[in-house]
């Protein structure tokens, strides 16, 4: 057996797993080439009924356009239902102060509106893209993850999986996060999407874009990001290993325009796809405690 078709058994018997042992299930969608894919999986594991998860997009208002225009596309496509809740209403309705200054980002407020979200739907699972190779938080988390009635992670209180054996008995207000994609690599996601042949927006593929850089990284020219006077903006040829909230990801120069350029690019790689994300370069431990907060 092709070792891309193991990746895809588990994923689906996880899915599957899901979809027995919960009521209120849902797929948290970024529009990003994970997200995609766990969707994909989604639709191959309950064929040919309907997937049985909403899916649900924490939107910070600052999403790079062609990845909520792709959103929107697939979702009528596969007439799936989604529901979007928005960073700026809990700003508002929560009176939360935004950052301020260069490397200001709503990446971290995205927990509040998660949470909230859970909350206003009773959720009780949400399955997410998240990999064990992408951040060394991300390495400690199991495939069903418990958290608390307050949302909230803590590493050392997890439940053993041994022969795949998968727990996910919760009490009221509790909730499991699933990472059916967990056992994957960066570089087994995008082998799958040129198996699989499934489209993803073209912010992942090089093209030209205004931008301008700081301290040794390539940013988009977007109204939200502040750009110092001296950061002067040019035109190059770049691409998103990842798609997150545009004020704290970062391009790399690229003229992978084909699939197969990707995947050859990714080999050869020396840095991880987060090695662009400044959210995880604030601390030693800045992904850990967003989710020891709730964060997904």
């Amino acid at each position: 057996m092709n070792y891309l078709d193991e990746l895809e058994n588990e994923s689906i018997y996880i899915m599957r797993e899901v979809a027995a042992q919960f009521d209120n299930p849902v797929i948290l969608f970024s529009g990003g080439k994970d997200s995609i894919t766990l969707v994909h999986l989604a639709v191959k594991a309950f064929y040919p009924a309907p997937v049985p998860f909403r899916l649900l997009h924490v939107d910070t208002g600052h999403n790079f356009p062609e990845t909520i225009s792709f959103r929107d596309e697939l979702m009528e496509e596969l007439g799936l239902d989604l529901i979007v809740r928005y960073v700026e209403d809990s700003i508002n309705e929560k009176n939360i102060k935004e950052e301020s200054g260069r490397y200001a980002s709503r990446n971290k407020l995205q927990t509040v509106t998660l949470l909230d979200a859970i909350e206003e739907f009773g959720f009780d699972a949400c399955i997410g893209g998240a990999r064990r190779d992408e951040e060394k938080a991300r390495a400690k988390e199991r495939i069903f993850s418990f958290r608390d009635d307050f949302g909230q992670w803590d590493a050392r209180n997890q439940r053993p999986e041994l022969f795949d054996i998968l727990n996910g008995k919760i009490n009221s207000g509790e909730n499991i996060r699933v990472f059916p994609i967990s056992n994957w690599t960066e570089l087994d996601v995008w082998n799958y999407i040129k198996r699989e042949n499934i489209e993803l927006p073209s912010v992942y593929f090089a093209h030209k874009r205004a931008v301008f850089l700081r301290d040794g990284l390539i940013w988009s020219d977007s109204p939200f990001i502040h750009r110092d006077q001296e950061e002067t903006v040019f035109e190059k040829e770049v691409r998103f290993r990842t798609v997150g909230d545009m004020t704290c990801t970062a391009a790399v120069a690229s003229s992978a325009s084909s699939l197969e350029a990707v995947i050859a690019e990714i080999d050869a790689a020396e840095i991880s796809e987060r090695g662009a994300r400044i959210d995880d370069k604030r601390s030693e431990a800045a992904m850990e405690e967003r989710k020891e907060a709730g964060y997904f």
